[in-house]
């Protein structure tokens, strides 16, 4: 007969060594393992943290190799090896590079950790003084600057430089004589752009040449200004026209005037010169916008001759239309050169008309290159980093 036996009870001893036993074996399981992990994760072949070259000192390059990279890449950055680490950006293996730079981005001097899977390497940005990927851009500016010093030099020494006639500019005399036969004014607006515009500045510079003509024929000269600011500078500028040619006491300063810096109120003002005083040359020399289809109509229907020039593209069909002469887009700036043949402003004129010149020759030749399956040299020269 089998009797039923009570278990004996665990001992409390055998059940702490029990538990102690799993409790090791586990932590050397995981310690194993997040070994195993750092260690794989630490495998990131050619890894290198340095400063990004041909740089301001704002950017760290991270390279690796990106063939026998594993899967995926992770980078993170911390100002101390201690970390606390920031996640700036996981990639796939094969990018092979990752540049930490833009918003967030390391700061110029300072020295950063990067952790890769694991690894840890750091590098300082630093700014360069010479950026070797605009190479390039330097040695086309210095040929620029290289052609107008050659051009200035032979002006200077009283050699002949052509440029090519302007109708409008040869045409101008003619006005101004036309409106001392009739004894009428001349009418010259410099635009409605202030006195720091570029297409203000040489607008001055050919109502000086003006200001000559009317005071070599002693006809009246009026300039409307849609700026206070030009004033000063057009009274000058006429001053000095009137005085090179011996007349100063022709100079009449109530015919430079301001009216209004308001568009249309500056323009319905001319409009008003136009039909009361009937000039028989009106000169449009200088920015101009909407305001320019209505001036031009306005002259014309007064049988004015008209001469204009603008570097407002989309003025330019306006003028077209309603005037005589129209001086289109760069020509207006040649025109102080023309004009005056100052050695400083035809040299400068023709180095940039060489560099223009260099550029088309290029542009053939890379365009027959491309033609040809050789365009990679071109463009190489090109690029701007």
């Amino acid at each position: 007969m089998i009797k039923n036996r009570t278990p004996l009870p665990a001992s409390p001893v055998g059940a702490k060594r029990l538990a102690l036993s799993a409790f090791s074996g586990l932590v050397l399981f995981l310690g194993l393992a997040a070994l195993l992990a750092t260690s794989a994760a630490a495998a990131v072949p050619g890894l290198v943290v340095r400063d990004n070259p041909d740089d301001r000192g704002e950017a760290i390059l991270v390279e690796w190799d990106g063939e026998a990279a594993g899967d995926s890449v992770r980078v993170e950055r911390a100002e101390s090896e201690a970390g606390p680490w920031v996640m700036r950006r996981a990639l796939p293996g094969s990018a092979a590079r990752f540049v930490d730079q833009g918003e967030g981005g390391p700061e110029r001097g300072k020295t950063y950790f990067y952790r890769v899977n694991g690894q840890v390497l750091s590098a300082t940005p630093t700014a360069q003084w010479w950026n070797k990927g605009r190479t390039n851009l330097f040695l086309i500016l210095a040929l620029y600057l290289g052609l107008i010093m050659v051009f200035l030099n032979i002006a200077r020494k009283g050699g002949s430089l052509f440029i090519r006639k302007i109708a409008g500019l040869d045409a101008m005399e003619e006005a101004i004589g036309r409106a001392t036969e009739m004894g009428k004014p001349v009418l010259y607006v410099p635009g409605i752009d202030d006195a720091n515009n570029i297409q203000t500045i040489y607008s001055m510079a050919i109502l000086n040449s003006v200001a000559k003509m009317v005071a070599q024929y002693d006809t009246e000269l009026i300039v409307p200004l849609a700026k206070a600011f030009v004033l000063p500078l057009a009274e000058e500028t006429v001053r000095s026209g009137y005085m090179d040619v011996g007349r100063p006491d022709s100079f009449r300063a109530d015919n430079i005037r301001f009216l209004s810096d308001e568009q249309f109120a500056f323009t319905a003002a001319v409009n008003g010169i136009m039909l009361r005083e009937k000039p028989a040359a009106n000169l449009f020399l200088g920015s101009f916008f909407a305001e320019s289809l209505v001036l031009a109509e306005t002259g014309f229907t007064t049988g004015a001759i008209q001469i204009a020039g603008t570097a407002n593209i989309h003025q330019l069909p306006f003028f077209v239309v309603a005037c005589d002469y129209t001086m289109i887009g760069e020509e207006f700036f040649a025109t102080s050169a023309y004009l005056s043949r100052e050695p400083m402003l035809v040299g400068t004129l023709k180095g940039g008309d060489m560099m223009k010149l260099v550029i088309m020759v290029f542009l053939v030749v890379a365009a027959i290159a491309a033609t040809m399956g050789h365009s990679e040299a071109f463009r190489s020269l090109l690029v701007i980093r």
